[in-house]
């Protein structure tokens, strides 16, 4: 079996904040890593990003929160096969130069992000 998660995002209502606290905290990087024009905070060890740093949008009701990403060898197959054991979709597929990912609610409404890497 593979690792159970392949990547984790907080998704904040305050990214500086939150970089401060958890690299006094812990200990951990967070380095602006290029994504086309800009650049966007990320997690990494060893120069590697693990994690992202992501803004909670203003009319975002969700609170702020930690979300893995388990790895699937097909998306859509994965997104279908969880609303039909009861999850609810919250971000439809979106697809992303390193793979696609979509995010859904399990039927406890926790949150988890499904992620097939490019092949």
């Amino acid at each position: 079996m593979s690792h159970p998660f392949v990547f984790m995002d907080l998704r904040t209502t305050d990214r500086e904040r939150s970089r401060r606290f958890y690299s006094e905290l812990l200990g951990w990087t967070v380095t602006d890593v290029p994504a086309g024009p800009e650049t966007v905070p990320m997690f990494t060890a060893g120069g590697a990003p693990w994690g992202g740093l992501t803004q909670l949008a203003e009319n975002d009701g969700r609170r702020p929160q930690w979300i893995p990403y388990a790895p699937v060898a097909d998306l859509d197959r994965a997104v279908e096969r969880a609303v039909e054991l009861g999850a609810t979709v919250v971000r439809a597929r979106v697809d992303l130069p390193q793979g696609s990912v979509a995010v859904i609610d399990d039927p406890t409404n926790a949150t988890l992000a499904l992620w097939e890497a490019r092949r």
